[in-house]
């Protein structure tokens, strides 16, 4: 028999994870990722760029309210974040395909340390300037023609990966 919502015996857990959105304006994408957050305990989002579209009533569509639960910030320029996040001694992840990213199963978490996840744009993908920063860049193992997928199902993956262990 399915369980509610209310019914679902899962912990409530909050993990030391911010994910750093590059350049993500896809409503939709905005609201799943939100959705995917709360469910995985982020701790907070942080949206890079101009004009993010964060109007409520078309997040709520896949945000499923979720919004309202998750904090997040904007931040406009991409210096401001990465002063932001060597200052606050991030240790700072990149999903990205590059000449040396390794795959996500490699991935190493270190203890007592904040991690800031990032994801890119769906166009053109984590910035260079993040890249350079980034202690880690992963990406995840495919075996089909495409090389990239959907950022919110690659964000699922990466979260998951993060929190189980």
């Amino acid at each position: 028999m399915q369980l509610t919502h209310k019914e679902n015996q899962f912990e409530r857990k909050t993990f030391p994870i911010t994910l750093v959105c590059d350049h993500i304006y896809f409503q939709q994408n905005i609201g799943s990722l939100f959705r995917i957050s709360e469910a995985f305990g982020v701790e907070n989002i942080i949206f890079l760029g101009k004009n993010i579209p964060l109007t409520p009533r078309k997040i709520n569509k896949t945000s499923r309210s979720t919004h309202l639960h998750v904090p997040y910030t904007v931040v406009e320029e991409t210096a401001a974040l990465i002063d932001y996040l060597i200052e606050n001694n991030f240790e700072i992840i990149a999903l990205e395909i590059t000449s040396n990213s390794k795959p996500l199963k490699e991935i190493s978490i270190p203890d007592n340390k904040k991690i800031a996840l990032l994801v890119g744009s769906e166009i053109d993908g984590i910035s260079n300037d993040l890249l350079k920063i980034s202690d880690q860049i992963v990406h995840i193992t495919m075996f089909g023609k495409n090389s990239s997928m959907n950022v919110v199902q690659a964000t699922s993956i990466i979260l998951y990966e993060l929190t189980s262990k």
